[in-house]
């Protein structure tokens, strides 16, 4: 059954993937991006199936403008596609309050105003599906990307609280967390990066160098990641956090291990901060 999807950050990299892919399965699509000139093509193809919307996402009224565009053009919303978002790379010490802050407001914010705009409708209706396009750097912490990962951090948070929120009233609310794609994310996060201090050489530098090394050659395919949004849609019992691809499985794998070992070692210290404990706070371990 064709279903009314809203979709932010469409022009290009994932968004555009997941834009042709929902095309392409016949649905109805209000594709919005801060330049819906770069859709020229699919408009020509698909006509009234496809409308695009100018949108900056940290624009509340705008949000809710893409939003009423889409109920007045096809009735409703059925999936609602935050995917808008970037990232830059530098040291936090390095990285300006103007950077910092508009990273989350994109990343962050942008997901918190589509989804303030969408749920009256998707409350209404009873049903509804928001998938937020967030990143395994939302489970894990990576040098050189500190607004980007503490915007995703926050979308996780977000997505699980708001889902205990909303599905009880047939929302479905789903952090999609991907590793790696074969996209220009890379090339952007890299093209504002500073003259990095030397003592951010053997953190944030690794960090660039591996990027180049790897440019070209990440592990995962946004067309296939495209599938699986498509799919999510479809779920009635979609995970509120979803791993996506083999390299963001292995970073976060080796990330809880270390969290759960840690959480182990320090238990006693822990426990003892409640109000029943007795004796001195343990000593602490070495790690």
């Amino acid at each position: 059954m064709s279903k009314v999807w809203l979709i932010t950050g469409s022009a290009r990299g994932l968004g555009r993937h997941i834009l042709e892919a929902v095309l392409e399965a016949g649905h109805r699509v209000v594709a919005a991006a801060r330049d819906p000139g770069r859709l020229a093509d699919l408009q020509a193809r698909y006509g009234e199936r496809l409308r695009t919307a100018a949108l900056d996402v940290t624009d509340a009224a705008a949000a809710r403008a893409a939003v009423q565009l889409a109920v007045d053009t096809f009735g409703s919303i059925d999936v609602l596609v935050n995917n808008a978002g970037y990232g830059h790379i530098a040291p936090f010490e390095q990285t300006s309050d103007e950077d910092f802050r508009a990273q989350i407001d994109t990343n962050f914010y942008g997901v918190v105003n589509l989804t303030r705009a969408v749920l009256p409708v998707m409350r209404a209706q009873r049903a509804g599906h928001i998938i937020n396009i967030s990143s395994v750097g939302g489970r894990i912490g990576t040098q050189g990307l500190s607004a980007y990962q503490a915007a995703k951090w926050a979308v996780g948070g977000f997505t699980e609280s708001i889902a205990r929120e909303v599905t009880p009233l047939g929302i479905k609310v789903v952090a999609l967390e991907p590793g790696g794609m074969r996209t220009d994310w890379a090339s952007v996060a890299s093209s504002q990066i500073p003259q990095i201090l030397p003592d951010y050489e053997p953190s944030v530098g690794a960090l660039l160098q591996l990027l180049k090394t790897h440019s070209g050659s990440q592990a995962g395919d946004p067309g296939r990641v495209a599938q699986v949004v498509l799919g999510i849609a479809d779920h009635e019992n979609p995970p509120q956090h979803l791993l996506l691809g083999s390299d963001a499985l292995h970073y976060f794998g080796e990330t809880d291990a270390e969290r759960i070992r840690a959480a182990g070692a320090w238990k006693d210290v822990s426990l003892s901060t409640d109000v029943t404990a007795q004796g001195p706070i343990p000593a602490f371990p070495d790690r």
